[in-house]
């Protein structure tokens, strides 16, 4: 038993390896679905089911699509910083 929780607790020592790669962004879909579940959960004084799961894929959806727009964003910054601004300066 003691080994058991000692080795759940040594796991968290190391961080775990999500490359660099286009899908790896995919794993923020469940930690936006976790966010979204508690920030709803947080925030009314009952739940019922229905009202509840639509107003959190609601703001799943709005947390994704301002995320998606904030990667478009930061990117054609990057591109203008690295592909244009140096032919512009002169370098």
């Amino acid at each position: 038993m003691i080994d058991g929780v000692v080795s759940v607790l040594a796991s968290f020592t190391k961080p775990e390896q999500i490359g660099t790669t286009p899908q790896s962004v995919l794993w923020m879909l469940p930690l936006t679905a976790a966010i979204a579940v508690v920030y709803k959960a947080t925030k009314v004084h009952r739940v019922v089911a229905k009202p509840f799961f639509k107003e959190t894929a609601l703001l799943f959806g709005s947390i994704v699509a301002f995320m998606a727009v904030a990667a478009l964003i930061l990117s054609a910054v990057a591109w203008f910083v690295n592909e244009k601004l140096p032919g512009l300066m002169g370098y």
